[in-house]
């Protein structure tokens, strides 16, 4: 039960690394009032706003040009690091978040970034361990980052039970994480725990929108429920939606369409 864990948060990690930054882009007049430093957040920003709608050339501009003018900024490499691996040049991706992490080795949501990575590359007992820091950080008012991540790499190593101790750790913290209630959707399916599956998938949506998993999900979840009419709603919902993805096709397999 592979995890397609950055496809399903990449804008939430885009949208920490922007409050990391400025909330939003002041009225200054100008860029000449402005320090390299700032002028460094500003480009961070529009770039990871840039990626955030898979606009890949304009974001590499922006973000090489915030690196450019204060490589000293953690953020940006983190920001740059998301970048490479979005379009899977993960060499490049790992070199960023190392530099993001030796540059502020306190940062927990940057620690939390870079240890799930390092479990999505398969490095799993590196990924837990800079994830177990993240965790222990004392300022670390976000735990739920590093304990969905830490969820999600003992599932990668097919230990589903204790996955699912993570993800309701972080869950009781932060009850409407999607990334959390998506993993509790998935392991309640593969645990044949029908009924949950489709209440963790009604909080999910509560906060987040339907994904091409999530409907083959749904889909499944109903047909094992023995509700016909809503599986083919979701089935149709999926096709309709999300053509061209391998789960619409997984369904057109299934209705034989």
């Amino acid at each position: 039960m592979a995890s397609k864990w950055l496809g399903k948060i990449g804008v939430i990690l885009v949208a920490a690394v922007i409050s990391n930054g400025c909330a939003l882009i002041p009225d200054v007049g100008g860029d000449n009032k402005l320090s390299n430093a700032e002028r460094a957040v500003l480009n961070m920003q529009m770039g990871t706003r840039y990626l955030e709608m898979g606009m890949w050339d304009v974001a590499k501009e922006k973000l090489e040009t915030a690196l450019d003018l204060d490589s000293s900024n953690a953020d940006i490499h983190n920001a740059m690091g998301i970048f490479y691996e979005q379009i899977k040049e993960y060499d490049k991706a790992a070199d960023r978040y190392e530099a993001a992490v030796s540059k502020a080795p306190d940062n927990y949501n940057i620690k939390s970034n870079y240890g799930r990575f390092l479990c999505d590359r398969g490095d799993y007992k590196k990924g837990m361990a800079v994830l177990q820091q993240s965790l222990d950080a004392p300022m670390n008012n976000r735990q739920w980052y590093a304990l969905t991540g830490m969820g999600v790499c003992l599932v990668k190593q097919n230990d589903l039970s204790h996955g699912e101790d993570y993800f309701r750790q972080a869950l009781q913290i932060e009850p409407d994480y999607p990334p959390a209630l998506l993993e509790m959707q998935k392991i309640s399916y593969e645990n044949r725990q029908y009924m949950s599956a489709r209440a963790f998938l009604e909080r999910y949506l509560a906060v987040g929108k339907h994904t091409p998993e999530t409907l083959w999900l749904a889909f499944q979840t109903e047909r094992s429920l023995g509700n016909g009419k809503m599986a083919d709603e979701y089935g149709q919902q999926l096709v309709t939606t999300f053509p061209a993805s391998k789960e619409a096709q997984q369904i057109k397999n299934v209705i034989g369409k």
